[in-house]
């Protein structure tokens, strides 16, 4: 197995698309929203022996559970479209099988079962250590030779993984700011992620664990029952949010991870734009796997650019002039970033 590529970035920006992309090939093994789906809880500090390993990616992650609970999955949800033996009334879905095995495999339970099975006969080791050994698990299963893992709204992550797997490579997936804030204002789960970021902001913490029963009394009664194991929908769905909240998330999360790649060696980095893969898919899918060290097989080459979908190319020109000339202003600094 060779090391790790993680590509991260703001989401809604053609990544989902690439994993895809990347599981067509034979040599790949695509961790679709691996860490998206673990978290935090799966990178504890020391050692841990294998069983505390499987349940710190086996339990289902708190905040996909609670928007389920409440009716609004998200469209990257692949478990709930043909759903198994976990439920979220009942048993809750395991971390694992919501988005990272149904896009391996058609029995993500039996899956599961496999990799549990194994998982919890590790020796202890450190958390990274872990995952090196799950990746490496899933490779031989699959036969591939190469793990590529893609998040959305990755950006955070980057210095954590960086950490964990020094010798891993990185590529920054980025897309059009106007037009990839106008689809994070209209996906459900960028909607929630600008309402828990101005709860954080009217509490004035910088994370949920430094939320007191006082700030929370003292949040607007729209925006407290988010904070709830169960929350009515239409506070995601129906808020207004303005245009320019999410022009100014791209532009802070594409600033942020252009500069993390400017700290990383030249061999372990690498920048790719949705927009220069939708029109020289074949010349940057190259590059792609180059840069994470497999063949770019022509029969990969043309499902690849099959699976690219161009409708969504310029939706923010859509916008009412002013409106659109107001978000561009929001996405300016990250503009400037990458052209930087």
């Amino acid at each position: 197995m060779r090391s790790p590529t993680f590509v991260f970035g703001t989401g809604r920006s053609g990544s989902t698309a690439l994993s895809r992309i990347l599981n067509a090939h034979p040599d790949v093994l695509s961790l679709n929203e691996y860490m998206a789906s673990v978290g935090d809880a799966a990178f504890p500090s020391g050692e841990l022996g294998g069983e505390e390993f499987w349940q710190a990616i086996f339990r289902p992650a708190p905040h996909f559970e609670r928007m389920l609970r409440s009716g609004v999955p998200l469209p990257e949800f692949l478990y709930t479209r043909r759903p198994g033996r976990y439920a979220t009334g009942t048993t809750g879905i395991p971390a694992l099988s919501l988005m990272v095995l149904p896009h391996l495999t058609d029995d993500p339970d039996g899956l599961l079962d496999a990799l549990g099975a194994a998982v919890v006969r590790w020796p202890e080791r450190t958390a990274a250590e872990h995952h090196r050994a799950l990746f490496g698990l899933l490779c031989a299963r699959f036969g591939r030779t190469a793990v590529v893992e893609r998040s959305g709204y990755s950006t955070g992550w980057a210095p954590r993984l960086r950490e964990a797997f020094p010798d891993a490579g990185f590529v920054h997936l980025f897309r059009d700011g106007p037009d990839c804030a106008l689809s994070m204002s209209r996906h459900p789960g960028y909607r929630a992620i600008s309402l828990l970021r101005e709860i954080k902001s009217r509490a004035g913490v910088g994370s949920f664990a430094e939320l007191t029963p006082e700030h929370v009394r003292a949040l607007p009664p729209d925006l407290a029952p988010l904070l709830d194991d169960r929350f009515d929908p239409a506070l995601v769905r129906d808020r207004h949010i303005p245009l320019r909240v999410f022009g100014a998330l791209w532009s802070e999360l594409v600033t942020e991870g252009t500069e993390f790649l400017t700290r990383l060696p030249a061999d372990r980095r690498a920048a790719l734009s949705y927009e220069s893969l939708l029109d020289h898919p074949a010349e940057e899918l190259t590059r792609l796997a180059e840069f994470i060290g497999v063949d770019p097989l022509p029969r990969w080459l043309r499902t690849g650019a099959a699976l690219l979908d161009h409708s969504r190319r310029g939706s923010a020109r859509g916008l009412p002039a002013a409106e659109l000339a107001r978000l561009r202003d929001d996405c300016a600094p990250g503009t400037r970033a990458l052209k930087g």
